[in-house]
């Protein structure tokens, strides 16, 4: 029997991503985020996710791409991190997908640099490619601002 995983699939600009379903804590409509000076500019600031202070991270930024068109129409992705739930800022999320093994292959080498290190690989869908994003990387913030 084929062995399959499961990825929570989502969109950046025109490029589809995806995260294993087994990462992610939940989806959320983007609510009010509170600026935090001097952090890096991939953090967006602060969310209140019911009590819970988490930092909301912006993969556009992340992945070096322009700011979106309309930010605070940005959905949350909570991710599960060793060091707590991390918000993932996302343009859409589409669905659950359930892949075969068989179908991952390695990044492509024609894949831009900046997104180079946080794909793990890539799965073959029916609709395209799905760039299969490396939370922990993608979550883990530089220790300094300069470093973005």
């Amino acid at each position: 029997m084929a062995k399959t995983q499961q990825f929570c699939t989502f969109w950046l600009k025109n490029q589809l991503l995806g995260i294993s379903v087994e990462q992610v804590q939940e989806v959320i409509q983007l609510g009010e985020i509170t600026p935090v000076p001097l952090v890096p500019d991939i953090v967006r600031g602060l969310i209140n996710l019911r009590g819970q202070i988490v930092a909301a991270v912006d993969l556009r930024r992340r992945l070096h791409m322009e700011d979106g068109p309309r930010p605070e129409l940005a959905l949350n992705i909570i991710v599960r991190t060793s060091d707590g739930p991390v918000s993932l800022l996302v343009d859409a999320v589409s669905d659950v997908v359930e892949v075969q093994h068989e179908t991952f292959e390695d990044p492509p080498a024609t894949l831009d640099s900046s997104l180079r290190e946080l794909i793990i690989g890539v799965h073959k869908l029916d609709r395209g490619l799905m760039l299969v994003l490396n939370s922990d990387k993608a979550c883990a913030l530089p220790e300094r601002r300069e470093e973005m």
